[in-house]
């Protein structure tokens, strides 16, 4: 996690969240092929790739779905906490483009046992593209409050 601890009584409504930003290379997405067993030749062969129609090949969708999760825990700090997480793949992203990963709140709310949850729509992007919406809930300490 990076930054000082976010709590749920300084967010609001409209705030943007810290983004990350990344560039995946071919090197990253042939280790998170291996590791995931995803064993499909778009994400490591650009030879397969290109007889698919593609200019190379491509940055995996569950790749691009956990930098968004690990952007939204960079922002919420070591006691926020992820509760929902929802996100479509829309268009592709390839190797060498800068991916930009973040989000707005769009509510805030307390649960029953008093907890903070926020609620965000969230995005990946490569430029102006969005590559990857979604909407996430994430639990927030509350100031003063017991943790």
């Amino acid at each position: 996690m990076t930054g000082a601890q976010v709590f749920y009584d300084d967010v609001e409504v409209g705030q943007e969240m810290r983004t990350l930003t990344v560039t995946v290379d071919k090197t990253q997405l042939f280790f998170f092929s291996a590791a995931t067993y995803n064993g499909h030749r778009i994400h490591y062969d650009k030879q397969w790739a290109e007889s698919e129609g593609y200019d190379d090949v491509l940055v995996h969708g569950p790749l691009q779905a956990a930098l968004l999760a690990r952007a939204i825990g960079d922002w919420i700090g070591g006691g926020g906490r992820l509760v929902a997480f929802s996100v479509q793949n829309r268009a592709t992203a390839l190797p060498g483009e800068s991916l930009t990963f973040g989000g707005v709140v769009t509510g805030k709310r307390l649960s029953e046992d008093g907890a903070g949850l926020i609620e965000l729509d969230i995005a990946g992007r490569r430029g102006e593209t969005e590559l990857m919406p979604g909407t996430a809930t994430v639990a927030l300490p509350r100031r003063g409050a017991p943790s």
